[in-house]
């Protein structure tokens, strides 16, 4: 019976190719129950002990470290061996359907995953700096596809039996920050090395370049005092453009303060020494001027023209506000300007409003409007090369330089008392912000 057993045990090694002469001197007690491992210590024919001289190949196959590799954390070892996600930046002249290629997506998908996008976001808006990702499934089959735009928004797409589309908006909150500088050349300059946004420069230069004149009242050394709000993620990462909400400038011996409306409407009330001076209403709140009045060469026609307003960059779909009372004259399309609205302001002034995307619901010529009141979105209709809005002024049918005369709107029907309350409240607030800041 011993005889039988060591021959059995023989032939089993014999299967899984183990040198001859490395079996077990004794057999299991049952023949029909699994012999003990072969991964330690044995005995060769002589009696003499032996380490374990299994080959290479039959060592079990060793699997990526995966901490807390549990039984029950499967699901965990199954997505780190999958294929990894694929990621790309949006640059100048790609296109959602050449990314999705690259990720080796076929065409019949990216067609869907293109029309998901599209309901939750115009993906005419794709832009450089834009980011793609596409997560995959373990059988290499894409998953997710993750759209980041602006502000650390994401739209994404669900691959299942169905295909989903979701806008995730990330938690965020908006803090405050304050600082005074010295002015020691241009006020853009000043705000950089102060570490201010240098884009407020254009702000002050919107509501004071009428009353101020930045390159001769400026000596250098005047006190300039800045409170402003940024929108920051949860991990301190910040988003959107910084919104001013107050400004300070010591000029000999006055001091002009600036309070803009906390209603996003782009009013601003303009304070000499404590007094109110005048309201004024920006068209389009937080936009950069990207160009200004007189000569220019043509950015489509290449040639030199008169540019007969000033142009604002901002994304398609911004709000554009009135710039002072009046009632509207024209909503229509005029050639290269696209889609138009026009303001009369009294017998002789009036404002144009080029560009437009849209128009609210129900504005129709002989409408009376107020400083500050949405009347259109930005867009790019007509000759324009990117999302913005045109706007002039014209008086008597002559264009003037909507930064270089007085901006329209008045301090009609406002609360003295109250917004000299709202000026105390508001330097209080900066002063308590700066000694945190410093």
């Amino acid at each position: 019976m011993a005889a039988a057993a060591v021959s059995t045990i023989a032939s089993r090694a014999l299967i899984l190719e183990a040198p001859p002469e490395y079996i077990f001197s004794e057999a299991p007690e049952a023949l029909d129950s699994p012999p003990e491992p072969l991964d330690g210590p044995g005995v060769n024919a002589s009696g003499e002990t032996m380490p374990n001289m299994l080959p290479a190949a039959f060592q079990p196959p060793e699997f990526p470290a995966l901490e807390g590799a549990e039984p029950d954390n499967l699901m965990a070892l199954v997505q780190a061996l999958a294929t990894p996600p694929w990621e790309a930046t949006v640059e100048a002249g790609d296109t959602l359907d050449v990314l999705l290629s690259l990720a080796d997506m076929d065409a019949q998908t990216r067609t869907e995953v293109a029309l998901a996008l599209t309901v939750e976001y115009d993906l005419r808006r794709l832009r450089p700096g834009h980011r793609l990702s596409v997560d995959f499934r373990p059988d290499g089959t894409p998953s997710v596809v993750t759209l980041a735009v602006d502000d650390g928004v994401r739209i994404e797409v669900t691959l299942d039996d169905t295909i989903a589309s979701r806008t995730v908006t990330p938690s965020a909150l908006t803090v405050e920050r304050a600082s005074q500088l010295l002015v020691n050349g241009s006020i853009y300059a000043s705000l950089d090395r102060a570490g201010v946004p240098a884009r407020f420069a254009v702000d002050l230069a919107q509501i004071l370049g009428e009353t101020v004149d930045f390159r001769r009242d400026l000596q250098g050394g005047e006190t300039l005092n800045i409170l402003w709000g940024q929108t920051v993620l949860r991990d301190g990462s910040e988003v959107g453009q910084p919104s001013i909400s107050y400004a300070a400038l010591d000029l000999a011996d006055d001091r002009f303060e600036i309070l803009w409306s906390a209603e996003d409407s782009g009013r601003a009330t303009v304070y000499l020494n404590g007094e109110i001076l005048r309201t004024v209403a920006p068209p389009v709140e937080g936009a950069r001027l990207s160009s200004v009045f007189g000569q220019r060469k043509h950015p489509i026609y290449g040639n030199m023209r008169m540019h007969t307003g000033v142009d604002y960059a901002a994304a398609a779909g911004t709000p554009i506000a009135a710039t002072a009372p009046g009632r509207v004259s024209f909503i229509g399309w005029r050639s290269g300007y696209g889609r138009v609205i026009e303001i009369t302001h009294g017998s002789d002034t009036m404002t144009r409003y080029a560009h437009l995307s849209a128009v609210p619901e129900g504005l129709a010529v002989g409408n009376r409007v107020v400083a500050g009141e949405t009347i259109g979105q930005v867009g790019e209709t007509g000759t324009a090369t990117a999302p913005n809005l045109h706007y002039e002024v014209r008086v008597d049918g002559r264009p003037i330089d909507p930064l270089g005369e007085e901006l329209l709107a008045s301090a009609e029907n406002f609360d003295t008392a109250d917004a000299t309350e709202i000026l105390e409240a508001t330097r209080t607030r900066f002063a308590t912000f700066l000694r945190e800041d410093t």
